[in-house]
């Protein structure tokens, strides 16, 4: 009975999307205040429908029903409670019903946080949205219901994905999909605006902090999988360029952009037509990457393999949603009247190149997650874009980024001077250079890429750091500083902090793959390991072999680390476990392999690494989000209804009347 009112809530959700959406939307367009009205109650019945739904999956993996179909595939009696609810979302069919009750609590979130804002933009912002959630419901009721019931009911079902048997998977997808997802919001304010006509300021400032918390819970959800991947596959990476992990990197380059152009549309009225632009495509690249991982057109540890008629579902809906939202910019575009100028040495001119390099990089890092797809459907042969291609083009795209990052924090608005900023600039510089050339004796090796990114990191820091001061000694009350300035520090300091973490990982890790018995021993970054005994342990719904690996220095044991090697009783797959002793400074990693036959005793493959600074690179990324998540707290986002708003909701009101 549970999953029979779990499909029926989606049903009901499909009629009140659209119902909202098009009440909603009309409404707007022609001042209907009773249909706009509409608007708040009718999208929190959406994410109330939305919720009773996935309860309802989250009962039936929790009760173990096997007799719904996406249950038996995806969850076993053994399993641990907390994957039993996890695994909701660990198949196509719940992840994209994940996806659709996100899309529904940044609606609801939308209805609730609004009050300040006119009803008719409000109205419109959430017609937009119940009607991309129009689409995903079509979608999950057409393609991909997952409370499609069994008429042969198995005796236990087929388990999750050993690769998910992981704490990651409770936490990760969530918080992805959050930032992901949330990508919608700035995109239905941007077609409001559109529909509206009135591409000003004003827009742009409600717009703001709702693309801010996008991009914080995609900062954290995409640093969170990265980790994930780092510990989890035993493989002692934290980035692969995986065609999966680029969907959804991809938003976050251009959603960086996208926050940085709202700034100067909110500040300065400039840029209007770009950042509609960039509003468009960072939910249309959102939209790509669901096409993606659901399509059954990549191989990949993350992509669910799914029938390739789904993805046409996806692309037709991607078809339409960007299309129609470019054909109505095209039609607007031309009515924008520019916000002023402003001279070549300014901060709306640093800021603009830094949103040029930012959406060249999304392009490049696109065109070789794409390219290989292109030429299989093709049939021109099987090709293969690999890390070297992304790095060698990525990273020079980043390092001006950096540099122009200061630039634009110290340049004034409108019209600066190069004598100006060279005044204020010329310390931090000459100081930088001597750090970050000097820096790299004390890591060992002297290497002139890892010297220009640590030039740039104490360019970024002590950029910062003479900011704060001088804000701090010209200010009388540091109180009065707007939060906002705080989080653009912050935020710029976690960027600092992440390229230390990848510079040092890149430039002096060390790594090495042995055969080894117990007793043997293997030196690395002086470090020593010794194997001291491998032992069966067992598990929920797995049985293990655990290392007992000491970790010794300067003749002290350190620390026992376990790194194990798994085989669940649903598959025959083997799991790595790795084993991480770290610090602020630096992770020792371990990871078991296989056993190896030949020679006197049992021996197993083992592999070690020493990675300088990698925490550096998830600590950075919190910094970047808490930055972020300052700058969305700024008092001026909080302001109570304008004049006009107030006026103009007043009209409506007594239209409605």
């Amino acid at each position: 009975m549970i999953p029979e009112i779990g499909h029926f809530s989606l049903i009901l959700a499909l009629f009140v999307a659209l119902a909202l959406g098009v009440l909603s939307v009309v409404g707007g367009q022609q001042g209907r205040g009773d249909w706009m009205a509409l608007a708040r109650p009718g999208a929190q019945a959406l994410w109330l429908l939305t919720a009773i739904s996935f309860g309802c999956l989250t009962y039936a993996f929790f009760t173990n029903d096997f007799s719904v179909s996406y249950v038996a595939q995806h969850s076993n009696s053994k399993l641990p409670d907390i994957y039993r609810i996890a695994g909701v979302w660990g198949g196509h069919e719940g992840s994209l019903l994940l996806w659709l009750m996100m899309l529904c609590t940044w609606m609801m979130a939308v209805s609730f946080f609004s009050r300040q804002l006119p009803e008719v933009m409000v109205s419109r912002v959430l017609g937009v949205l119940a009607l991309v959630a129009v689409g995903f419901l079509l979608f999950m009721l057409i393609t991909s219901n997952p409370f499609l019931r069994l008429s042969d009911i198995p005796a236990d079902g087929k388990d999750l994905n050993p690769l998910l048997q992981d704490p990651g998977l409770v936490f990760h997808p969530p918080m992805l999909y959050m930032g992901y997802v949330g990508m919608a919001v700035p995109f239905a304010f941007a077609i409001a605006a559109l529909l509206n006509g009135r591409l000003d300021a004003a827009w742009a400032r409600w717009s703001r902090p709702w693309a801010t918390a996008a991009w914080i819970c995609l900062t954290i959800g995409i640093a969170m999988g990265s980790w994930w991947a780092y510990y989890e596959l035993g493989w002692g990476g934290w980035w692969f360029w995986d065609p999966v992990e680029n969907a959804s990197f991809l938003p976050w380059l251009v959603g960086t952009a996208l926050i940085h152009s709202l700034a100067v549309t909110e500040k300065r009225g400039l840029f209007r037509n770009w950042t509609i632009i960039l509003a468009i495509t960072a939910f249309s690249l959102s939209l790509l990457g669901t096409f993606l991982v659901r399509s059954g057109v990549l191989t990949s540890v993350h992509a669910f393999a799914t029938d390739p008629k789904r993805g046409v579902f996806i692309l037709l809906f991607l078809s339409v949603v960007v299309g129609g939202s470019l054909t109505l910019f095209a039609m607007r575009a031309s009515k924008v009247r520019s916000g002023g100028a402003f001279a070549l040495v300014s901060r709306e001119t640093f800021l603009l190149v830094n949103n040029v390099l930012l959406t060249t990089a999304a392009a490049a890092v696109l065109l070789g997650t794409l390219y290989p797809l292109i030429v299989d459907a093709l049939n021109l042969g099987k090709l293969s874009v690999g890390p070297p291609y992304f790095n060698s083009v990525f990273a020079p795209l980043m390092l001006p980024v950096l540099f122009f990052m200061v630039l634009g924090s110290y340049a004034r608005w409108k019209n600066d001077s190069v004598a100006e900023l060279s005044k204020k600039l010329r310390p931090v510089a000459i100081l930088s250079v001597l750090l970050g050339c000097s820096a790299p004796f004390l890591a060992g090796a002297w290497s002139p890429l890892v010297a220009l990114s640590l030039t740039l990191v104490f360019w970024i820091v002590l950029g910062s750091a003479q900011q704060i001061y001088r804000q701090l000694k010209d200010t009388v009350n540091w109180k009065s500083t707007p939060i906002s300035f705080w989080g653009m520090h912050m935020a710029h300091i976690g960027i600092a902090v992440f390229v230390v973490g990848v510079t040092m990982v890149k430039g002096y890790e060390t790594e090495k793959d042995v055969r080894m018995v117990v007793g043997d021993t293997v030196e690395v970054a002086n470090y020593t390991f010794r194997l001291t005994g491998i032992r069966e342990v067992p598990g929920p719904n797995y049985n293990a072999d655990r290392g007992d690996v000491e970790l010794i220095r300067d003749g002290k044991v350190l620390k026992t680390l376990h790194p194990e090697k798994r085989t669940y009783f649903s598959s025959t797959m083997p799991m790595t476990e790795t084993a991480i002793d770290s610090n602020l400074f630096r992770d020792v990693y371990v990871s078991l392999g296989e056993r190896l036959e030949g020679g006197d005793k049992p021996a197993w493959a083992m592999r070690v690494y020493h990675k300088p600074f990698i925490v550096w690179i998830w600590l950075g990324s919190l910094m970047m989000a808490l930055g972020g998540g300052m700058a969305a707290l700024d008092r001026r986002y909080r302001r109570k209804v304008t004049a006009s708003a107030a006026a103009l909701n007043a009209k409506i009101k007594g239209v409605a009347a």
